[in-house]
């Protein structure tokens, strides 16, 4: 099959300058998570907020874990309400609004500041997550159904390319602030707001240019009541079961997302712990690791769309495996960069899977609505991966490698769950459930 061109792989009356905008979303965000939750302000929280407190880890990881469960409980209902509303566009803007301004928020946060910290985390990662959720669910609108992969494979790898700018602008201010001696409490506050303005100008083009084509139903156009939420949330998991092939997925998702948080989340703390990483290491580290995605999702986006969406995540989780057992197993730093490589080039590709797949399985009328299932099953994994982790590491009194070889498990259960979902039959069902509501409406 030849190589279509960049239009010839989008749907009729898509511009390229709509991509554009919609990928430059995932470069605004990605800075974010890079620089807050992985780089920058756990450390930060940890050891200068709660002032290394024996406490300090569970509370960091406490306020995600609620974010999380926020996002868990919101997030479905959240998405019919824009599905019916034709409201994806007004709801990212309020996620993108509420996210920058949590972010700016955390400059204000000094020694003691649990009172700013933990709320203003809390809005930032539920925002956050809305966002992800909601510009996901853009993709089957933009692109064909057989190039959905290389498609969300450019959202991702030019997420990647901004989180690296951000990153990379935070790192300039850190080094030259230590080179002059200044303590954390002067220079982590203004990496929150490079953050939190590269965010913000970035974002700009997508409420420009990306349109909103999904059409308004006959529901009331307010804004849905916490009631209204969880009924939904309920009845969408209920009518899931009517997608066999998509509920194998999600638990496929939450498995190998389960993972992926801990590598997200705690690839710091083993490289500290175990490997005897520098702080500068550390950030280094992260730097490769985002490169190493970047790549990965850009290329493995085209391997995906020729041999199919099941086949290039299989690929993928194979990757993963493969980067837990030589962490687990690796004795110097060479050998633990090589691990962190394998994961860059894992964390891009599967990511943009996921996506690419749910966007395959779902009705086109419900895409917010099936995207927010996505995102309950990750963000449930995001709980769940972390906490995994730590409690093998408290239960082995502070065995690292463990608690990574442990991680090594929810890989392996989601390619096996993987192995049953059939994508043509899930697209089937999935047009079928479309066809059998536009002849009753």
């Amino acid at each position: 099959m030849p190589r279509p061109s960049m239009r010839g792989a989008l749907n009729p009356g898509v511009r390229p300058r709509e991509v554009f905008a919609w990928a430059l979303y995932d470069f605004a965000n990605s800075g974010y998570t890079t620089v807050v939750l992985t780089a920058v302000f756990n450390a930060y929280f940890v050891g200068v907020v709660a002032g290394n407190a024996a406490w300090a880890t569970l509370a960091w990881t406490a306020t995600l874990s609620l974010s999380y469960l926020i996002v868990m409980l919101a997030m479905p209902g959240l998405g019919a309400w824009a599905d019916a509303r034709a409201g994806k566009k007004r709801l990212l803007a309020a996620s993108t609004v509420g996210c920058v301004a949590a972010t700016a928020a955390l400059a204000l946060v000094g020694p003691g500041g649990l009172w700013i910290a933990v709320p203003a985390i809390i809005v930032s990662n539920v925002c956050y997550s809305i966002g992800e959720s909601v510009i996901a669910a853009f993709l089957p609108e933009l692109a064909r159904p057989q190039y959905l992969g290389r498609v969300s494979g450019w959202g991702w790898s030019f997420g990647y390319v901004g989180g690296m700018l951000t990153l990379g602008l935070s790192l300039a201010l850190v080094m030259a602030a230590q080179e002059a001696g200044r303590p954390a409490t002067e220079f982590v506050p203004w990496t929150m707001l490079v953050t939190a303005g590269v965010f913000g100008l970035a974002a700009i083009p997508v409420f420009v240019f990306l349109r909103e084509r999904a059409n308004p139903g006959a529901a009331s156009q307010g804004v849905p009541s916490v009631g209204e939420v969880m009924r939904q949330l309920a009845a969408s998991w209920r009518d899931a079961r009517n997608f066999p092939d998509f509920r194998r997925l999600l638990g496929c998702g939450f498995f190998y997302q389960a993972g992926i948080a801990v590598v997200i989340t705690l690839a710091a703390v083993y490289a500290d712990q175990v490997m005897q990483f520098t702080q500068t290491q550390t950030m280094m580290l992260v730097f490769l690791v985002n490169i190493a995605a970047a790549g990965g999702a850009f290329a493995f986006g085209f391997v995906e769309d020729r041999i199919g969406h099941k086949w290039a995540l299989a690929a993928t989780l194979i990757g993963w495996i493969a980067m837990v057992l030589i962490a687990f197993f690796a004795r110097s730093q060479s050998g633990f960069w090589g691990a962190a490589t394998i994961a860059g080039l894992c964390m891009g590709s599967s990511q943009s899977a996921g996506r690419a797949m749910t966007g395959a399985l779902a009705p086109a009328s419900r895409l917010a609505e099936f995207y927010a299932l996505w995102t309950f099953a990750t963000r449930l994994a995001s709980i769940v991966g972390p906490l995994t982790y730590g409690l093998v590491t408290w239960a082995t009194a502070g065995n690292h490698r463990l608690g990574i070889l442990a991680t090594g498990v929810f890989f392996v259960a989601g390619l096996l769950i993987l192995a049953r979902i059939d994508m043509g039959r899930g697209a089937e069902r999935g047009r079928e459930a479309e066809a059998l509501g536009a002849r009753g409406a």
